[in-house]
C-alpha cells in the first residue's frame, strides 16, 4: 500500500527511531480534556454503573455483571470484544466517507515569482533570470533560483509562500525535538515532511512545513491530541536542518498493520484496542491511512509519557 510501503523500508533501515515496525496480513472529536483526563470518576465505579457504547450491543442486562473497566474507545466503554469490534468499525466507515482525494493539489492564485513581483521583492529582471535558468536546468524550484542567484532571500521567498498558503511563517528557535516525539508518529514526520515545533501554553501545536501545508496532516494531529493546531512554514535551510534532526529522536513505538479487507483491517484494530485495554483511544484518518492511538494511563498535560501510549498506521490493500 502506497504509504506503509513506501515508508517501511526506510524505517527498517534507521535504528534508534520508533523501535520495530511490525506488519499483521489479513489479520482478524476528541477534546484536550477527554485525552488529558482519562477515565472520569464514573467510569472509574464498577461497571454495573455503566452502558456500553456500542448502540447494538446484545448482551442487554448481561454486561451488568461485567467487571471490566476497560477498554474505553472515543470515550465509549466496550463491554465485550464484540462491541469494541463495532464501534471501531463505525469509527473506520466514518473516517471512510470522511475520505477525498488522497493529496488534493494546491493552486496558488498567483505564482510565486508575479507574487514576489508585486511585493517589490524581486525585479522583472530578476525573475526572468530565474527563469531562464530554471528552464534550462530542467530542475529546481522557482524559489531556490531566485536564492541561488542572490535575487532574494530565503526569508522573502518562504514570506511570501506563506501569503500563498495563508498560513504564517514559523521559527524554530526553542525547538526540542526530543520533547514532541510523542505527538505525531515518526512515519508522518518522515512521509509527509512535518515538524513539531513547540505547544504553546500546553494548549497551541506549532505544526511546521518547508514549502507547502498539509491540511490533512494538520487537522488530524488536532484531532487526536486534542491541541488547536497552527501549520505554517520554516525557512528552507531551517526547516531540513531540523527536520533531520527530529529523525533522529527517539519516538513512541508504532505498529504497521496492512489488511487484505476493511473487515480484516476491523478485526486487526479492535484486536489490538482488546489486548492493549487503554483507558482512552482514538481513530483518525491521515490520507490513505488510519492513525489509532491506545493511551495505557490518564494524560496528565499536553504531551503524553512515552511509555503510556501505543500506536498503529493501518491501510487495507485497496488504499
Amino acid at each position: 500500500m502506497s504509504l506503509l510501503r513506501r515508508s517501511a523500508a526506510r524505517a527498517e533501515g534507521r535504528a534508534g527511531g520508533e523501535g520495530g515496525f511490525g506488519a499483521a496480513e489479513g489479520a482478524a472529536g476528541l477534546t484536550s480534556r477527554d485525552v488529558r483526563s482519562g477515565p472520569s470518576s464514573r467510569q472509574r465505579k464498577s461497571a454495573i454503573f455503566r452502558t456500553c457504547a456500542n448502540p447494538r450491543c446484545a448482551s442487554g442486562w448481561l454486561h451488568l455483571w461485567r467487571s471490566r473497566e476497560a477498554p474505553v474507545f472515543e470515550n465509549g466503554w466496550c463491554c465485550s470484544a464484540a462491541c469494541t469490534r463495532a464501534c471501531v468499525e463505525a469509527a473506520l466507515r466514518r473516517e471512510m466517507d470522511a475520505r477525498g482525494p488522497v493529496r488534493e493539489t494546491h493552486r496558488h492564485r498567483i505564482p510565486l515569482g508575479l507574487a514576489m513581483l508585486e511585493q517589490g521583492w524581486i525585479s522583472g529582471k530578476d525573475l526572468r533570470a530565474a527563469l531562464a535558468a530554471q528552464r534550462s536546468a530542467g530542475s529546481g524550484k522557482l524559489g531556490e533560483w531566485l536564492v541561488r542567484q542572490r535575487s532574494t532571500s530565503e526569508e522573502l521567498v518562504t514570506r511570501t509562500l506563506g501569503l500563498q498558503w495563508g498560513c504564517p511563517v514559523l521559527s524554530i528557535e526553542y525547538h526540542n525535538p526530543e520533547d514532541l516525539t510523542p505527538l505525531v508518529p515518526r512515519l508522518f514526520i518522515d512521509a509527509f515532511g512535518a515538524l513539531p515545533l513547540r505547544v504553546a501554553a500546553g494548549k497551541i501545536l506549532y505544526l511546521g512545513f518547508e514549502d507547502r501545508v498539509d491540511p490533512a496532516l494538520a487537522l488530524a494531529v488536532e484531532r487526536m491530541t486534542g491541541l488547536r493546531v497552527e501549520a505554517g512554514l520554516v525557512p528552507g535551510s531551517h526547516f531540513r536542518l531540523a527536520h533531520e534532526r527530529a529523525l533522529e529522536a527517539r519516538f513512541p513505538s508504532a505498529e504497521l498493520i496492512e489488511a487484505a479487507t476493511e473487515r480484516a483491517l476491523a478485526m486487526a484494530l479492535a484486536n489490538a484496542i482488546e489486548e492493549s485495554e487503554p483507558v482512552q483511544a482514538r481513530l483518525v484518518r491521515v490520507h490513505d491511512c488510519f492513525w489509532l492511538r491506545l493511551w495505557r494511563r490518564p494524560q496528565a498535560g499536553p504531551l503524553p509519557e512515552s511509555g503510556s501510549i501505543r500506536d498503529l498506521i493501518a491501510s487495507t490493500a485497496a488504499h
